[in-house]
């Protein structure tokens, strides 16, 4: 399979995150986590836990000054640096399936918003890894604190952005213009989030529990409506932290983000994914319960002393769960507890295990919940065969258990340290065994009296007498979703909740400060001994802050391993050959014992042994300055600030050869000479004695008594080593230069070939130079360059107008190379430039000057894998960021009638393969959701990972198939039945590389494959991150079954001689049948934790919307005050309890405001209970009605006279859309029942933008043609295909399960509304969908495969 086409050596890798980073992180619905670290984006598949992607963000526009000319000045350092990244936010958006009439390379998708600390906000394209758009802003001073998207129409987006510290903006995402900008002055804002069950809505939170709640309709600044509300607390701790940070730092609070003040205050909050208006807050040291709607806290929750501050505070998708994450690295899990909304803490976890971390341990920064793998478990929750059966022994997947508990739920938890580390942790909640055998025999108990039709369907249940279910039918036909009640029901207090570790990522761990890159000439051997020569490996050392020693696989771009040598910072770093490492650091005496003590450490990357040398028990007087080792390992020298060389032969025990008492002030060995294309084994280097040599120091330097005691034998056992000779330059303190020769133990100075004229600097000393075989290339203070050939005396300078240069490095070479002379030089400006000392000029004809914007260049090197002429150089960056950077450099040669030059593919090597769908090209994608929608067997998987050929493997194996339509289940009954093989032929390279499924997808599809459509459906979106989606497909099957059950119920009633009873009851008698108790308790559902998670979101059945309504109430039933007594009524009339309504608005004093609007409704309401409440009522009304009243009062008089149809209209217009629902499923049957559902669905598409809730309402009301006019309207052929194909499914289900009687038979005979076969809207679904499918193939056919 090909790679990217632009795919180079190009790669980054990250430093480690900081708390000036803000703990930004984001984790998408499709799995990949984006975190902010340094000023860059880092971007990691959460699954595999590998590295996708890093994203710099550039520096502010006009500081970006990069020329290209030789003779620019450099500009500012501190101008040209990049700010701290300190919000990242995926966009929401899902992977566009309108191909037919959009851009079809769209990677909405894949679009980052990035926020930074010059208050700079820019659209990132995770495919394209470059800034596509920067949003417009003022002020530059005003860092961002936090951002979220916002949706105000279906094809609009906005972002919504904290600033400062009290500043709130909306920008216009398609513009980038800023159109409403709101100061909360002197509040401090914290952080922002969205309503997931509105995507107008959202709330911003001060550190002060100032909350703004703030609901968007469009893109002007009239269309802002905002609610400020206040959540007490007691913030004093934060009064002192404000003046201490204002007093020791002297930084302003006007000006300056409240992470950047004050990040240790953590204020954090989370909207519940199970109860709308419901807020999780989390202030240092309380957890509090907020209602939006009652503006009032219902529980709070205060911290013990011996517990560390929150966090942060993550609501658990599936379950009532809460993940509190402490300052101190601990994780706590709270659960609700019944009939209320106290929060009772249940297990404390450690997150950063004790155990292998370094002292002090890391602090974790961030954590992020897997909203993917939650959906997954749901899917596979769902099919209980796969869920509760043992069918492996697999314990390495966390989805398979053999003990005698049952699994309830299983969500990913990623948290970020602040060493680098991604911990990817996994939270069960288990519930006892007991459970399903108490199920099971409570079923079978039941069985000659529910219907089996009972417990398949969450809807109407059906009596005996009516439809009749053929029990004996094969489950194996019915779809596993209608099977959700089904579900064993454990309480919270009854489950356990486990923790376990089931991957780590590790980046780089620290400050980068010294990097190295290995070298190896032909005379270094390898390791193990023997005469074969060492080869270059793609391996980078990187040394750091920490004293942790990193080594870099640049060919999978990964840290591929990690050595604790040092305490301290890693001041020198080099190879010695190719697989070992020596390196130093120094630690400086105190005032006492002065001096400093050296540390010099070999360590061994094939057995990870760290050995000291060179160990003193006493403090030296001048700290080690730097380590040269030569090409082949044997030789080190150790430089010191105010001592002598020392030179040591770095055999099995390193010894010292001799000090070198001479002023050098740069030192450098010879690099490996080019090889012949005909050279098979290590030759000398080139011939190291003259004739015609001079002096330039010392004429012979004899080895030490000491050293030439310990004889030969401590060399390698290959003899003939002896006759191999090193070189090494250097330059001294009064300009001149020198080239000595050490061979075996013998140092003599070797007389190079000196230049005609005087060579000796006179504007500064030699700060930096680079030698291999003849030349030696020198730069000072001043920025010059001078070269020097050993052999032919020729020499030549330049001056490079710029500040003075640090290092200076040869590039590779290889035979064929039309220049030898290009060196990479790195100025003491933290910039760098690249030069060829071949061309005539190499100032002007500087082949690169690419200073990456932003960054400022610690060290590099160039990385010596090039095997052929036409390969490129690659030069490896350590940046004073932290990061670690290759990036190719394209050499241009000018040749007549030349052309351009075949360029090699660089693969990247993954241990495991990326499987991420998302990330594949548009049409690729929307390719294999296809596939997977319509259904492949199994063993197309088994090619994909030799994980599944083990024996625990639950894929079936078949013969092979040459025919890739035979990997389809089934033929497409809709659309272009040629389409799914172009597609299979399509995928076939990915499928072959792996990089489609993991082990543990592949066994979830194996499993549900044969499950029904639906369940291929939700499984298909939930792969693409479409949660919502995945949801709808759940609750399909349940709504529809709803729906066919009434329709079923109504055409066996017409066929019948005898009228049956219809259960509308006129208004009178509804109100004759309201009882003393009211119609609250026979409406009392029983809670199932296992159930009320995600699919709770999709409710739509009258008992479903009765018992959330009822549950709602018990939470409330302490809070006494005006506002909330109004709230509280309004929720007694909705469930029908009017007898408790009479009895809070009767409990009125008559000073308040509210004393006769709620004098009025308590005698409406007492009139429909009875004569003896009613006279009471009257007796408390003294006066007559004045004042005015909220809108709901109306709908209680309305209730109280029977009008709920224009009751809930009335609601409906006042915004109250649940509350209107509440009061249909209570009161209206039928067609008003309909109609209210109806215009609620229309609501929630239009205004909410939330489809696949729209759409499952719109199937409760029977309106499915408006399902496909829904769907149509958004674009989405594909889906409106799979609908009518879900439907028929079930549609097909619901009749075979019917028993062969004569009542059934009638009762099966109608046709589902809208999804006529021969109506013209489900033929043009039909004709639609053909049309997408060849255009998608077209796409995929002009779309070349590759990944990452």
């Amino acid at each position: 399979m090909e790679r990217s086409p632009k795919e180079t050596w190009d790669g980054m890798l990250p430093g480690p995150p900081s708390r000036s980073n803000g703990g930004a992180a984001d984790l998408s619905f499709s799995g990949l986590l984006a975190y902010a670290t340094g000023c860059s984006v880092a971007v990691v598949d959460s699954r595999s836990m590998q590295l996708v992607s890093v994203l710099p963000l550039p520096p502010p526009s006009g500081i970006n000054s990069t020329s290209t000319s030789s003779s620019s000045s450099s500009s500012s350092s501190s101008s040209s640096l990049s700010p701290y990244v300190t919000s990242v936010r995926w966009s929401p958006q899902s992977l566009r399936r309108d191909i037919l009439s959009h851009d079809p390379s769209s990677t909405s998708h894949l679009i980052l918003a990035a926020g930074d600390r010059q208050g700079r906000i820019a659209l990132l394209d995770l495919r394209k890894r470059t800034p596509i758009l920067f949003l417009e802003s003022e002020n530059s001073k005003a860092g961002i604190q936090d951002i979220c998207w916002i949706q105000d129409r279906h094809d609009s987006w906005i972002i919504a952005a904290l600033s400062g510290p009290s500043f709130l903006s909306l920008y216009d995402v398609s513009t980038g213009r800023c159109f409403f900008k709101y100061d909360a002055s002197p509040e401090l804002f914290s952080c922002i989030r969205l309503d997931p069950f509105d995507s107008r809505h959202f709330c911003a939170l001060g550190l002060k529990g100032f909350l703004l709640s703030i609901v968007v309709l469009g893109q002007t600044e009239n269309d802002v409506v905002l609610k400020e509300i206040k959540v007490n607390t007691d913030y004093s701790e934060l009064q002192k932290l404000e003046a201490a940070a204002v007093s020791g730092n002297g930084i302003s609070i006007s000006t300056s983000p409240a992470l950047a003040v004050l990040p240790t205050y953590l204020v954090r909050f989370a909207f519940s994914p199970h109860w709308r208006n419901i807020l999780f807050i989390t202030f240092p040291r309380e957890l509090v319960v907020f209602d939006l709607q009652y503006q009032t806290a219902l529980a709070v929750a205060s911290l013990p002393r011996s517990f560390a501050k929150f966090l942060d505070v993550v609501p658990d998708p599936n379950l009532e769960l809460l993940y509190c994450v402490h300052l101190d690295g601990k994780l706590s899990t709270w659960r609700r507890k019944e009939d209320g909304q106290v929060q009772i803490m249940c297990t404390m976890e450690e997150l950063v295990p004790s155990i292998g971390t370094p002292v002090p341990s890391p602090s974790i920064l961030v954590v992020a919940l897997s909203q993917i793998d939650s959906t997954f478990h749901n899917i596979v929750k769902l099919n209980s065969d796969y869920f509760l059966g043992s069918v492996d022994g697999d314990f390495d997947s966390p989805l398979n258990f053999d003990d005698e508990s049952l699994l309830t739920s299983k969500t990913r938890l990623l948290c970020i340290t602040d060493d680098g580390k991604i911990w990817n942790w996994i939270l069960t909640a288990q519930g006892p065994y007991d459970a399903k055998k108490n199920t099971s025999s409570a079923a079978d108990d039941d069985s000659d009296v529910v219907p089996v039709l009972e417990k398949k369907l969450n809807s109407i249940v059906l009596s005996g007498d009516q439809l009749a279910i053929d029990t004996s039918k094969s489950q194996n036909n019915l779809n596993p979703i209608s099977t959700a009640s089904q579900s064993f029901t454990v309480r919270l207090e009854e489950m356990s909740f486990k923790i376990s570790l089931s991957g780590q990522l590790s980046l780089l761990s620290s400050t980068v400060t010294i990097l190295a890159v290995p070298s190896p000439s032909l005379t270094a051997t390898l390791g193990r001994g023997g005469n074969d020569p060492a080869v270059a490996v793609p391996l980078v050392a990187l040394g750091t802050q920490s004293g942790v020693i990193d080594v870099i696989d640049v060919s999978a771009n990964a840290v591929a391993a990690s050595f604790a040598v040092h305490s301290t910072t890693v001041r020198g770093l080099r190879w010695l050959g190719n697989s070992k490492l020596v390196s130093f650091s120094y630690i400086e005496g105190n005032e006492r014992t002065g001096g400093f003590t050296n540390k010099l450490v070999v360590t061994c990357l094939r057995s990870g042994i760290n050995k000291p040398f060179r160990v003193f028990q006493k403090p030296e007087r001048t700290p080690i300055r730097a380590l040269r080792t030569s090409s082949s390992g044997r030789y080190l020298l150790i430089l010191f600030r105010d001592a002598p060389v020392e030179v040591w032969i770095m055999t099995k025990t390193p010894v010292m050869l001799r000090s070198l008492a001479l002023p050098f002030t740069v030192l450098e060995w010879t690099l490996p000479t080019v090889p012949r294309p005909t050279q098979s084994g290590p030759t000398r280097q080139w011939p190291l004695k003259s004739t015609n040599q001079t002096v330039a120091a010392p004429t012979e330097v004899s080895s030490p008594k000491e050293a030439s005691s310990t004889g030969s034998n401590d060399l390698s056992s290959d003899g003939a080593q002896e006759t191999f000779s090193e070189t090494f330059a250097f330059a001294l303190v009064n300009g001149a230069l020198g080239v000595f020769e050490v061979q075996g133990r013998k140092i003599r100075d070797f007389r190079p070939k000196w230049p005609a004229s005087s060579f000796v600097t006179t504007e500064g000393l030699i700060t930096a130079m680079a030698y291999r075989i003849p030349h030696v290339v020198m730069g000072d203070r001043a920025g010059s360059i001078r070269w020097w050939d050993v052999t032919t005396g020729q020499s030549s300078s330049f001056n490079t107008h710029r500040d003075g240069i640090r290092r200076i490095k040869f590039s590779p070479v290889v035979p064929g190379d039309r220049s030898r002379g290009r060196i990479a030089v790195l100025f003491y400006d933290n910039t760098f430039s690249v030069f060829d000392l071949d061309s005539p000029d190499p100032l002007s004809n500087s082949l690169l000057q690419p200073q990456f914007p932003g960054t400022l260049v610690l060290e590099l090197d160039w990385l010596p894998l090039r095997m052929d002429k036409n390969d490129p150089l690659v030069l490896c960056i350590a940046g004073a960021d932290s990061s670690f950077r290759m990036f190719e450099i394209n050499i241009t040669e000018n040749r007549p009638g030349g052309g351009t030059q075949s360029k090699s593919l660089k693969e990247r090597y993954r241990p495991t393969p990326l499987c991420c769908p998302v990330l594949l090209p548009t049409p690729h994608a929307l390719a294999l959701r296809m596939i997977l929608q319509l259904g492949v067997k199994p063993a197309w998987f088994n090619t994909i990972s030799t994980g599944l050929h083990s024996s625990h493997s639950q894929i079936p194996d078949m013969p092979p198939i040459s025919d890739l339509r035979d990997y389809m289940i089934d033929q497409s009954p809709i659309g272009d039945s040629a389409a799914p093989e172009m597609l299979l032929k399509v995928l076939e390279p990915y499928r072959k590389e792996g990089c489609l499924f993991d082990d543990e997808k592949a066994r979830i599809y194996s499993s549900i494959v044969e499950k029904g459509c639906t369940a291929r459906f939700a499984f298909a979106a939930a792969t693409f991150g479409d949660s919502a989606e995945a949801l709808f497909w759940f609750k399909l099957h349940d709504a529809l079954n709803h729906l066919m059950n009434k329709l079923a119920k109504k055409s066996s009633q017409k066929a019948s001689s005898v009228p049956a009873p219809t259960p509308e009851l006129d208004d009178t008698s509804l109100l004759n049948l309201i009882t003393l108790k009211g119609k609250s308790a026979s409406f009392t559902r029983k809670r199932d934790p296992c159930n009320d998670g995600q699919l709770a979101l999709m409710a739509f059945g009258r008992e479903d919307l009765l018992g959330r309504a009822n549950e709602r109430i018990s939470w409330h039933d302490k809070l006494a005050d005006d506002e909330a007594i109004q709230n509280r009524v309004h929720e007694l009339v909705s469930v029908g309890n009017f007898e408790m309504a009479v009895s809070l608005l009767l409990s009125t004093h008559p000073e308040s405001s509210y004393f006769y609007p709620n004098a009025l409704r308590a005698v409406a309401l007492s009139a429909a209970v009875s004569r003896s409440l009613l006279e009471l009522a009257v007796k408390v009304v003294a006066a007559n009605m004045v004042g005015s009243d909220r809108s709901m009062s109306g709908t209680h008089l309305l209730c109280a006279v029977g009008r709920y149809q224009e009751a809930c209209s009335q609601l409906q217009d006042a915004g109250y859309w649940d509350d209107a629902a509440t009061l249909a499923a209570t009161y209206l049957t039928g067609t008003d029942y309909i109609r209210v559902i109806q215009r609620w669905a229309a609501h929630v598409l239009h205004a909410e933008h939330n489809i696949w809730r729209a759409l499952i309402l719109y199937v409760e009301a029977g309106a499915l043609a408006d399902v496909l006019s829904a769907l149509r309207d958004a674009q989405q052929p594909d889906t409106a295909a799979m609908f009518i194909l879900a439907c028929r499914e079930i549609y097909s289900d619901f009749v075979s399960n019917l028993a062969p009687t004569e009542e059934n038979a009638t009762a099966s005979s109608f046709i589902l509304p809208g999804l006529d076969p021969e109506k013209e809207e489900v033929v043009a679904v039909g004709e639609y969908f053909g049309q997408y499918q060849r255009k998608l193939i077209h796409l995929c056919m002009d779309s070349h495969p590759f990944s990452d």
